[in-house]
């Protein structure tokens, strides 16, 4: 099956022709809960694949002060810090995210960015967030609990995958059906938090 390049060029084309249809236009529901439940504000935080970073728009608003996003596309980034006033510009990180090499992490939140890379690359996925966390660093977001799209993102999965891949890098503290997905998503989402073996 012949996939589309998802390198740098393809995915600020789509942000530069607004082909954005997983952009919801806020922090979606369970990881602006699951934010809410952080007290330690000086936390080491990451959102790989960002693209309008709304998630990291909500960590500023509530007093975060050492979040990063990364993203292949510099539209989306710029975007972000023309709407995100404050944002320190030296987080914002146009690069890939399997060569990123500015950790460790406490936290790294999952935003439809395991979804939208190939299929091929999820073992790596998985091996560059254990080496991203500090140790008992913690993985936590959505993942598609559905088949989706073969052909081109974004691409789907199902617990029984997940489980498989994450835990031998990782401890499952939590793996369950998502019960506040935003409607579109509803009944397809998994909420996970994982946690860094040492």
């Amino acid at each position: 099956m012949n996939l589309p390049k998802l390198n740098a060029e393809y995915w600020d084309s789509r942000w530069q022709q607004q082909d954005t249809g997983w952009d919801i236009g806020y922090a979606a529901p369970a990881i602006a809960q699951f934010i809410d439940t952080l007290e330690d504000k000086t936390l080491k935080i990451l959102i790989p694949g960002c693209g309008n970073g709304y998630e990291a728009e909500y960590l500023h608003q509530k007093g975060f002060t050492n979040v990063f996003i990364a993203d292949f596309s510099q539209t989306a980034l710029d975007s972000f810090g023309q709407r995100v006033q404050g944002f320190p510009k030296e987080h914002l990180l146009c690069a890939d995210f399997f060569t990123l090499d500015n950790g460790p992490y406490d936290l790294i939140i999952e935003q439809t960015f395991f979804c939208a890379i190939n299929p091929d690359l999820r073992d790596q996925y998985v091996q560059k967030m254990y080496e991203l966390l500090k140790p008992a660093g913690r993985l936590a977001g959505l993942l598609f609990n559905d088949e989706l799209n073969k052909d081109h993102p974004p691409f789907g999965g199902d617990k029984e995958e997940y489980v498989k891949r994450f835990t031998l890098h990782f401890d499952i503290l939590s793996m369950e059906k998502c019960t506040n997905s935003i409607p579109p998503r509803a009944e397809r989402e998994l909420w996970f938090e994982l946690r860094k073996k040492i």
